[in-house]
């Protein structure tokens, strides 16, 4: 049943025109007006419009309305027009004024913007017809230019795209003005959805029109780290890097637990709800490349996507989550969820991130954040390290000046014992400079911060705190693009984060009571690239008869597998086992010749491999060892999609390795990809024939594709399966099509072949290659038998078991 349209009546009209008169005789005849502006606030009695958002709004038009701009704010919902404009009256009830302005005039403000706020009814396409008829009578009826429409969504996700699909088809503005749509998270669930719905909006919307909230960036501490470093350019430029900086820390903690959301909760936890938006958005600002120019929102942002693009990728082992024990029964009760349900969602989660970058490489970023813990409270830490020796005893060092003490960097985005934003910076690093709108501040005598006293820090506060939202909507009126998430970052974001949430996706969390009860049970350390608890888990993990089984309770599986060994474990343990055995091959060659000679395959499953290698094994002969590519796509080097591109982003980058001792594929010659003519293939043949003994590699590393395809070597295709050639150029069903591979009698005459198996997809083609005999014509993977080598199988159980 379609709701009535909304009926301007005469006398509404006169009042608004009365009310636009009044409001903007002042700016007339100060300047020329600029133009209307139309605000249409969707959700304008949820609870996200009445405690920030209408408070924002009238923020804006306080800031704004006598800088040559009009407005008129049109709040909208599904509800009926009276109890919609019964509820946004009572909203609007609570709108307060700066501390400095006088009573008289807040209360004359107020009432003008009261008179230019209406409620609509926005339900159906002729609502929209309807409000954008509005919007133009109101305009020819005051006489004003249209400078443009913002569109709020304080909406669920879901309801987007009708939404969208309305705006684009009957309410976009006129030519030469502009329209913004505002966009609050969540913003998808993985990588996947997010893309999904960044297709969707964007087959309405053109990227420049999108404005992607994340509320942090709009928070006074966060929206100052880039000035900041910018202002302190010179000071900072010898410490913002590796040599300096010990760690960074991320932090935002909440004492509420998530009773009356666990609906959300269930769906998002604590890493999608706060660790892949509000924290990974600090650590970009953190860790970016500083622009020449940071008001440039283009070069900002671009800078931004560079911090994504050398993220290193995450494990599980990457990551440590807890839960609150009295989630699960709250869970229980708000979802009507049986007595038998225990639920796997974080309340609690900390992450280690590397950033492989000049810059930053070997630097922990530690990003937290959970619910029920013991204190509210919110921070970026930089903490330098301290390569000083004091000679003379602590008693004589200069107060708060010496260089024996901490030297760390705080932005305190808010709440704690500070209770507000604030800079800190240690007094024996330097005197910071701040824009005039902070002013160093005082804090309660005895305070302190991150093991110092207050005193020992050069300390600022904001001269006004203002909301996050009300900073963020100033922002959206004036198109700046640089506070909000555009499409490509937000990908890129998702792209770090998914498999991450994948691979924890089962993993029982850590109980822990919550508060000030929870102790050291949360506590956590580092090393080796991954975090763990410090204490061991007092408790079970899942109420049960007995405690649950982990995955690394389940030893690394030995047996066999189309008669050559197979070792099987849950995937963590199964890269440690074949990073061991590498090592150990490695180590026995290097003792023997002198020299190890490892091929190695390109492709996703060795990433963690490469990455375990580069972390974890500081015993490997890497001044002895000489790297090979198994195969090699038929693209430059320097392409993301290059198997060498891979393998110099997650291994070499990381060892000490003579680049005379690495090979990559001869894949672009003569400004040419894989011409026939350039003998790429025989060139990469010869360079074998020439460094390694009997063209006869000490380790093979092979992977199997659910075709049965290994290395580059395809179903139905005879290229390099017999015959004489050592290399051989080939043709994939998937782009890029052209690529160079290791043929499979090169292969076969290895000393080891180890084949790495991985994942859920792979259990199909596992089965089948298990019950086939020697048909590389149908399935390559079956030819690959070494000579007068070893073949081992290494699986996961979710390949070999599924």
């Amino acid at each position: 049943m379609l709701a009535e349209p909304f009926n301007w009546h005469p006398g509404m009209w006169n009042m608004l025109i009365v009310a636009m008169c009044l409001a903007f005789l002042g700016c007339l005849q100060a300047q020329e007006l600029q133009g209307h502006v139309s605000i249409i606030l969707l959700g304008a009695t949820g609870d996200l419009a009445k405690k920030y958002l209408w408070q924002g709004l009238f923020q804006l038009y306080l800031d704004e309305a006598g800088r040559g701009h009009s407005f008129s704010f049109h709040g909208a919902a599904l509800t009926a027009p009276r109890q919609g404009q019964e509820l946004m009256a009572k909203a609007l009830e609570s709108l307060s004024c700066p501390k400095d302005m006088a009573p008289s005039h807040c209360a004359e403000h107020k009432d003008q913007f009261l008179q230019l706020s209406q409620y609509r009814q926005l339900k159906t396409a002729e609502d929209y017809q309807a409000l954008n008829k509005d919007i133009k009578a109101q305009l020819q009826h005051t006489g004003l230019r249209e400078a443009g429409r913002i569109f709020y969504f304080s909406v669920p996700p879901f309801a987007y795209e009708d939404i969208a699909r309305n705006i684009n088809s009957s309410c976009r503005p006129g030519p030469g003005a502009w329209l913004r749509v505002v966009l609050e998270k969540p913003f998808g669930h993985d990588h996947f959805s997010a893309r999904q719905l960044a297709t969707e909006l964007g087959t309405f919307f053109q990227e420049e029109e999108m404005y992607r909230v994340d509320h942090y960036l709009g928070k006074q501490a966060v929206a100052q780290i880039l000035p900041f470093r910018d202002q302190n350019r010179k000071a900072l430029d010898g410490l913002w890097n590796r040599h300096h900086v010990e760690r960074v820390e991320i932090i935002m903690k909440e004492t509420v637990d998530a009773e009356g959301r666990t609906g959300f909760y269930e769906e998002y936890g604590v890493i999608r709800d706060v660790l892949q938006n509000h924290l990974t958005e600090v650590l970009t600002l953190v860790a970016m490349e500083l622009p020449h120019n940071v008001s440039s929102a283009e070069a900002v942002l671009r800078h931004k996507l560079q911090v994504f693009q050398a993220l290193r990728g995450l494990q599980r082992g990457s990551a440590i989550v807890g839960q609150y024990q009295s989630y699960s029964e709250q869970v229980r009760r708000e979802l009507q969820k049986p007595d038998s349900f225990h639920s796997l969602t974080p309340t609690f989660a900390a992450v280690l991130v590397h950033i492989d970058n000049l810059r930053w490489e070997g630097v922990p970023f530690i990003l937290m954040s959970g619910k029920a813990l013991d204190e509210r409270v919110g921070y970026a830490r930089i903490l330098f390290k301290n390569q000083a020796c004091c000679v003379q005893s602590e008693k004589h060092w200069a107060a708060a000046q010496s260089q024996c003490l901490p030297r760390q960097l705080v932005f305190h985005i808010g709440h704690g014992d500070l209770g507000s934003p604030a800079v800190l910076v240690s007094r024996n690093l330097f005197r910071p400079s701040l824009p005039s709108s902070w002013k160093e501040m005082e804090g309660p005598p005895g305070l302190r911060l991150f093991g110092s006293p207050l005193s020992d820090y050069y300390a600022y506060s904001p001269v006004q705190e203002r909301d996050a939202h009300s900073v963020l909507l100033s922002h959206i009126f004036h198109g700046r693009k640089d506070f909000f998430i555009t499409t490509e970052n937000l990908l890129a974001s998702w792209d770090f984060w998914t498999p991450l949430l994948e691979s924890l996706a089962h993993k029982a969390p850590r109980l822990y009571p919550g508060g000030a009860e929870n102790g050291r049970l949360l506590d956590f350390e580092f090393s080796s690239g991954r975090l763990f608890f410090s204490q061991q888990q007092p408790e079970q993990l899942v109420p049960g008869p007995g405690p649950a089984p982990m995955p690394s309770d389940f030893q690394v599986l030995r047996a066999k597998y189309r008669e050559s060994p197979l070792v099987s474990a849950w995937s963590e343990e199964l890269i440690s086992k074949l990073a061991n055995d590498i090592e150990a091959t490695a180590v026995r060659a290097v003792r023997r010749f002198g020299q190890f000679h490892l091929a190695l395959s390109g492709g996703s499953s060795p990433v963690a491999l490469f990455q375990q290698l580069a972390t974890a094994h500081y015993g490997f002969p890497w001044a002895h060892t000489h790297l090979w590519l198994v195969d090699e796509r038929c693209v430059p080097l320097s392409d993301p999609e290059s198997n060498f591109q891979g393998l110099q982003a997650h291994l070499l980058q990381h060892v000490r390795i003579p680049y005379y001792n690495i090979h990559p594929m001869p894949v672009h010659l003569q400004q040419r990809l894989c011409a026939e003519e350039d003998q790429g293939a025989q060139i990469y043949a010869r360079e074998i024939s020439a460094l390694v003994a009997n063209s006869s590699f000490d380790l093979v590393l092979l992977g199997m594709g659910a075709d049965g395809h290994t290395a580059s070597l395809f179903p139905q295709s005879p290229t390099g399966l017999d015959g004489e050639q050592l290399v051989v150029l080939t043709t994939s069903p998937s782009q890029p099509h052209r690529r160079m591979s290791l043929s499979l009698p090169l292969i076969n005459r290895a000393k080891k072949v180890a084949v790495l198996v991985m994942g859920r997809m792979k259990r199909e083609i596992t089965t089948l290659v298990s019950r086939v005999g020697h048909e590389p014509k149908k399935w390559p993977i079956s030819g690959v038998l070494p000579h007068s080598g070893q073949l081992v199988w290494y699986m996961d159980y979710d390949a070999f078991l599924g």
